[in-house]
């Protein structure tokens, strides 16, 4: 890289901002300082800087955004004698960002190999605010200036070039490594059935967020263990989606569920998940925790279980996903219990009980892959964080099978 004189020069410009879906445009004016190298020889690969003087908007008052969550990358085109786009990249570095609080935003960096002699002008273009995984576009509306001049000299053409580039320091592409099980057998303990097995069932959510309304599919089971005449539920989710993105501090996500219970019996079960009690670093896996409640039988005969409606409550922010069709998970042979679950019948059930079973024979296609099955759902659901112009998603994690 060619070691020579650098100049710093700032421009301004009007500056249009489109978030994801579900927020509305943001217009304001982006300030840049652009540092490159004063007087350069063709053959010279120069370092040039971008560094954010002003974002084009503040940060909505919805949550705090923490840090090291925001990476931004955007292009500097170069014109005069020599005519290129250059990729600007910076890292994921930001401070904690309050709500209302003014956009930090780490400089970009990018190089550029001088490949004629004249004057080579250096103006902003359009940038990406990526935030936890979700990006926002923003890009000019007016003409802008340039805003550093590199004056480019004959050269011999055999300075030396770095083989590295300018790219992202971190990425939040999902990841999809694990494999959902077949549907488990129920397993026979003692004289008697005591743990039942559900069967995974793919559930299609319209879920209510702060950013408005997001679909998507999860795969979900039901478990069931025998407690005298009531049953302790597990509710279990089975895709691996994504690493984090980004750090995520302890106790801020709590999911719950309402099960919804068919056949003999009616009326749902709450179950629900503790908060992460550990902070979740950048790059490590995203883990939702198992739900749990008990399932006091409130009819004699044969009741099904089904995911129902889930609740995430997360820094701040509540969001309601709704199924938009279920299926039965598992299917549990019952005895009425005082104070049970609601209504019933009056036949007499058997002692056994039988595995996951479902009774619509498919659910309704969502378009989502494997990647995407949950991507829409902030720890399955939409829990929504706004950066200036800019949102991101917590998404669901990877569960050892």
């Amino acid at each position: 890289m060619a070691a020579v004189p650098a100049q710093a020069a700032e421009v301004s410009f009007a500056t249009h901002c489109v978030p994801p879906a579900g927020i509305d445009p943001v217009d304001g004016t982006s300030t840049v300082e652009i540092t490159a190298p004063a007087t350069a020889k063709v053959g010279d690969e120069v370092e040039v800087v971008w560094k954010f003087v002003q974002a084009a908007s503040k940060n909505p008052d919805i949550i705090d955004l923490p840090e090291n969550s925001v990476q931004p990358s955007g292009t500097l085109k170069a014109a005069g004698a020599q005519t290129t786009d250059i990729a600007m990249t910076g890292p994921r570095e930001n401070p904690a960002i309050p709500k209302g609080g003014d956009m930090v935003l780490a400089d970009m960096k990018g190089t550029l190999k001088l490949t004629a002699p004249g004057e080579v002008t250096l103006t902003p273009d359009a940038y990406t605010v990526n935030a936890m995984s979700t990006n926002t576009e923003c890009s000019p509306t007016e003409t802008v200036g340039s805003a550093a001049t590199i004056n480019v000299e004959e050269g011999d053409g055999s300075s030396s070039t770095p083989t590295t580039s300018a790219e992202p320091t971190d990425s939040a592409t999902p990841t999809d490594s694990a494999t959902p099980s077949t549907s488990p057998s129920a397993t026979e303990t003692g004289s008697g059935q005591t743990d039942f097995t559900g069967k995974e069932v793919e559930i299609p959510y319209t879920c209510d967020s702060p950013l408005g309304e997001k679909k998507a599919t999860s795969p979900i089971q039901i478990n069931a263990k025998k407690d005298g005449g009531s049953y302790d539920l597990t509710v279990k989710f089975g895709k691996s989606v994504m690493d984090s993105p980004a750090d995520i501090p302890a106790d801020s996500v709590k999911p719950s569920m309402e099960v919804v219970l068919g056949g003999d019996d009616t009326g749902t079960v709450h179950v629900e998940g503790p908060t992460n009690s550990e902070a979740i670093k950048s790059g490590d896996p995203i883990e939702i925790p198992d739900l749990t409640g008990t399932y006091k039988p409130g009819a004699t005969g044969s009741s099904t279980l089904s995911p129902g409606v889930l609740t995430i409550e997360a820094l701040g922010t509540t969001t309601t996903c709704k199924p938009d069709k279920t299926s039965v998970s598992l299917t549990l042979d019952t005895t009425e219990q005082e104070g049970g679950a609601a209504g019933g019948s009056s036949s007499t059930g058997g002692s056994s009980s039988t595995g996951g079973s479902s009774t619509d024979g498919g659910l309704a296609a969502t378009g989502a892959d494997d990647h995407a099955a949950l991507k829409a759902l902030g720890l399955v659901a939409g829990t929504a964080v706004l950066l200036g112009a800019a949102v991101f998603t917590f998404m669901p994690g990877r569960r050892a099978r």
